[in-house]
Formats: C-alpha cells, structure tokens, sequence
C-alpha cells in the first residue's frame, strides 16, 4: 500500500517510523511519503490561510497549495487514490472502514489546521477520484495529524504480514465475525499470580470450550458496562441461549424482533 500525507507539519508524522507502521515500511509493505504543503506556496511568508468569506472566527486553508500539492501528488503514481479527509464534520472511522481502506492501493491524506480547507477543495477531487471524509471522534483537534495516525494504525494493522500473528486481529473489539460489535473482553499473561490478584482459573483450565465462553461472557460484559448502545445492534441470530439468558441477567429486554435493549428510564414525578 502507498500511503501520502500533506501536511504544514511534516514532522507531527514522526511516529509513522516506529512500532508497526515503522516496521511496515522497512519491509517494504507500506510505502509512506510525507509532504510539506508549504512546498507548494509562491509568496515570501509561504502563506497556507487567509479569513474566511462571510466573516467569522479563524482562517480557512486556501484552496490554491492544496490544489497544486494534490496534483502533483496524484500524477505522481499509477492506479486510484482515495483521499481521506480528517474532518470532525466527516462519517465516524469504524473498524468496517479500516478493513475497507485497508484493501485500497492508495491513501492520500489531507490533514488540515485551522478551520479547515476550502470547500472547493473537496468538491474538486470528489469528481477524480474517491472521497471520504472521516472523523475519529465527537471532538475537534488542532489538527487533522493526529488523525492520519490513528487511521493509519488502524489501517495498517491489517495489511498482510504487518502483525506477527495474522490471527491477532480476528478477535478484536469490532472486528467482523461472531463477536461484531461486541467489545473485546479482559485479556492476562503470566504470571498466574501478581501482587494478590490472580488469573481467572477457567483460563489455566485448558478446556478450550469453556474457555470461549468466558471470554463471550466477559464480552458481552464489558459491552453492555461500556457501550450498551452496540447490544442493540447485534444481529438476533448471533444470540444463543446463554447469552440471551445473560444480557436479561445484565438489564437488557428482548424486544419482539429479537434485539436486546435497555428499559426506557422512567422519571419519577
């Protein structure tokens, strides 16, 4: 996978060398290029901004570097880039778009400062090539850097041959398969005792089928503890009898069309 960024700080991207995505890169699975949008500008001061029309707080990126920069870029390569735009206005970043971008050839990220890039911008590449606006949280940053390296991560993980086990990935919190939606349960090492706390002794046990219910059980836990809104989604037939008993044990109704939810809160008067 090729993988570019423009940014006004190439050096925000530093941790691109180091851990997975690093090791992806020497091996030669990743291909990252790092870009300096200010590359891209024609005055003295290399000017990235200007005040928005209609007034308002803050400045908007200008839509003339980012044009020159995107295009130079994307002529630089053969096949289809998708451009990721860091957005908080974008579609939430989910485990189902990582495994989506993860079998694109091409990644082009434009992470912005201030209050954003042109509008322009987007619309023009929108008609070349595919789009997506993504957003990593209900929250704003100072900028999109952070995100490309969340998205990456995330990404990356999931290329062939970037993880040591290939396996590792299956089970995760999200990941599709039996366990969607479904945050991952408590995981343990050795040694089997630490500072008075002790492994759960189903997991010493060998017995690889009680084992697997443990880990649904403490699943469906941890989920409906942490996320009770993603015990909703879960389609009815992934439920066996167990869990359907537990999820009542947990609070949770089953409703007609066989989907679990929390009782509406009832206000006292």
């Amino acid at each position: 996978m090729r993988l570019d960024v423009v940014t006004i700080f190439p050096e925000y991207l530093e941790p691109l060398n180091v851990s997975l995505v690093g090791r992806a890169r020497s091996r030669g699975s990743l291909d990252v290029r790092v870009h300096d949008l200010r590359d891209w500008t024609h005055d003295r001061h290399r000017t990235v901004d200007d005040t928005p029309f209609g007034g308002g707080p803050g400045m908007v990126m200008k839509p003339e570097p980012w044009g020159e920069a995107l295009d130079e870029v994307l002529a630089s390569g053969e096949g289809e880039p998708v451009l990721v735009v860091p957005t908080p206005s974008g579609r939430p970043f989910t485990q189902e778009l990582a495994v989506e971008l993860a079998g694109k050839p091409w990644l082009v990220f434009t992470p912005a400062r201030y209050e954003g890039i042109d509008r322009r911008v987007v619309e023009e590449y929108r008609q070349r090539c595919e789009v997506h606006e993504v957003s990593i949280g209900d929250y704003v940053l100072a900028g999109g850097e952070a995100a490309v390296l969340v998205i990456t991560e995330a990404v990356a993980r999931l290329l062939p041959g970037v993880l040591g086990n290939a396996e590792s990935h299956r089970d995760d919190s999200f990941a599709p398969g039996a366990m969607a939606n479904l945050l991952e349960g408590p995981v343990y090492t050795k040694p089997p005792q630490w500072r008075g706390r002790e492994v759960p002794e189903v997991l010493l046990s060998g017995h690889h089928g009680r084992i697997a219910r443990w880990r649904r059980d403490e699943a469906l836990r941890r989920t409906a503890a942490n996320r009770p809104d993603l015990i909703g989604r879960c389609a009815p037939a992934g439920w066996d009898k167990h869990d359907r008993a537990l999820l009542r044990e947990l609070g949770f109704d089953e409703g007609p069309d066989g989907r679990f939810g929390r009782p509406p809160q009832t206000v006292e008067e």
